[in-house]
């Protein structure tokens, strides 16, 4: 169903992507919108027991976007650095293809609201009073991944099978 990726020297572990995925502040989310038309938009975001979750208001042209088509991609970048002298990239990045839905149950909107809060604010007190005066028109939208995968510069890849730094 998902396509293999091409060039699987640069493909990264399972546990390289998920780390980038805990450790990512925004990620981009693709979706199909209007008039099927793609629709791409960055997010911040948290990624607790496997899945991904961010919130938005209750209107919207992501919310509209993921009721009508729950297919969603979403891509967290870890590293973007020119190497001007080499006229490349360093680049590493994950790709997750999964399906997007609403959190209805109120006891798992709190969690990972409070959830996403931990990672972004300085104070829980602040969070927790932000939850209460946006509660009624706070959606959080789970995705959760059916294919995911991570790639990265070959020379980061030849480094890493190397034993080199994996971060740098």
């Amino acid at each position: 169903m998902f396509r293999k990726m091409r060039r699987f020297k640069q493909l990264l572990p399972e546990e390289e992507n998920l780390r980038i995925l805990r450790e990512g502040r925004t990620g981009i989310m693709a979706c199909l919108g209007d008039d099927g038309y793609p629709y791409t938009v960055p997010l911040n975001y948290v990624y607790v027991d496997g899945k991904i979750y961010f919130h938005c208001a209750k209107t919207g042209h992501k919310l509209d976007a993921i009721t009508a088509c729950d297919k969603v991609s979403f891509c967290v970048i870890d590293r973007d650095d020119v190497d001007a002298d080499a006229r490349a990239t360093n680049f590493r990045s994950v790709i997750v293809f999964g399906r997007a839905k609403i959190v209805t149950d109120e006891e798992q909107k709190l969690l990972r609201a409070r959830q996403f809060g931990a990672k972004y604010a300085s104070s829980m007190e602040a969070v927790d009073q932000e939850i209460k005066e946006t509660w009624n028109s706070l959606v959080i939208v789970e995705i959760t991944p059916e294919h995911v995968t991570g790639k990265e510069r070959k020379t980061l890849a030849e480094a890493r099978r190397a034993g080199g730094t994996q971060h740098c």
